[in-house]
């Protein structure tokens, strides 16, 4: 069944009990909570995706965000990210408790699933081929992800590239999309009728509120794509978009300076993103307004050769 289908006071009542099994990507997650914000996030963003009982069914990640007890329970209320049992993050506020748990998600996975090599980077698709979004904090690549997957490409993800070491090909992981600062009302104005939950302020990040993955993008998580491009994004303010290309050698270093376990992989790791930057086109692109860095990635796309 999909989230939406249970009621929200039995989402409460198994969070707190159980807990909750639930399907994203590859990856399935047994999560228990006692906080109310935790079931409210779930029931807002993750209506499409499959539930089961937790105990009929394995999970790759058994999580928990609870309160912190004592003092903390009347004093600056804290919640605690927990990973079977242990906790690898200091605790945050309360009311930060769903944007921690989207963290730790994003932690488990790059820590723990090694069966990919795992890019700090947005991807969407189009056509069957990928376009990898690599890029420093601020640059704006969780933003064109979010306008790019409600202007007719898929969501695969806007933190995690999972790139399969047997198969060369990208692997969907589209929860829902982190937009910070000003990023937020940004994709409101460009899309008036998505939902984007309420934000989180003062966090390590700024103001943090999560884009609802679209419905689409969730329907089809388990179907890979080709990688087809690295594209380094950069919003700068007045600037038409402008694509130009990237030296290989120069993306190869990147990636694996940004790629969460590429020393652990050794020798893997660097045949897994040579090979990824062989079968790729490499480019910078510099953008300023939504519309035409979307116009820019749909004309890439329509001259894409059909296959590799």
């Amino acid at each position: 069944m999909k989230l939406l289908q249970l009621p929200a006071a039995d989402l409460r009542q198994q969070l707190a009990g159980s807990g909750i099994w639930l399907r994203t990507g590859p990856f399935s997650i047994r999560l228990r909570s006692r906080i109310a914000d935790v079931a409210t996030g779930l029931a807002d963003l993750y209506g499409q995706f499959e539930v089961r009982n937790p105990r009929e069914v394995f999970a790759d990640f058994h999580v928990s965000i609870e309160p912190q007890t004592g003092v903390r329970r009347w004093v600056r209320p804290q919640a605690q990210f927990s990973f079977d049992g242990f906790q690898p993050f200091k605790p945050l506020p309360r009311d930060q408790a769903f944007p921690m748990l989207e963290w730790g998600l994003n932690w488990c996975v790059s820590t723990h699933a090694h069966q990919y090599l795992i890019i700090h980077a947005a991807v969407v698709e189009k056509d069957g081929r990928a376009a990898i979004l690599p890029a420093p904090p601020g640059s704006g690549k969780s933003t064109l992800a979010a306008a790019l997957s409600l202007s007719g490409w898929r969501l695969l993800s806007d933190e995690l590239t999972l790139i399969d070491r047997k198969t060369g090909l990208v692997h969907p992981l589209p929860r829902p999309v982190s937009l910070k600062n000003q990023s937020i009302d940004v994709i409101r104005q460009f899309a008036p009728d998505v939902f984007i939950n309420k934000p989180a302020h003062d966090t390590v990040k700024g103001t943090v509120a999560h884009l609802r993955p679209p419905r689409e993008s969730v329907r089809r998580q388990h179907e890979p794509a080709r990688p087809g491009w690295v594209i380094f994004p950069k919003w700068e303010p007045g600037i038409a978009a402008q694509l130009t290309p990237r030296s290989k050698a120069q993306t190869l270093i990147f990636l694996a300076q940004n790629a969460f376990n590429y020393s652990h992989l050794g020798t893997s790791g660097f045949q897994v993103a040579a090979s990824l930057i062989d079968g790729v086109e490499c480019h910078d692109f510099r953008y300023s307004a939504l519309p035409d860095a979307i116009a820019a990635f749909d004309a890439l796309a329509s001259h894409a050769p059909l296959s590799a």
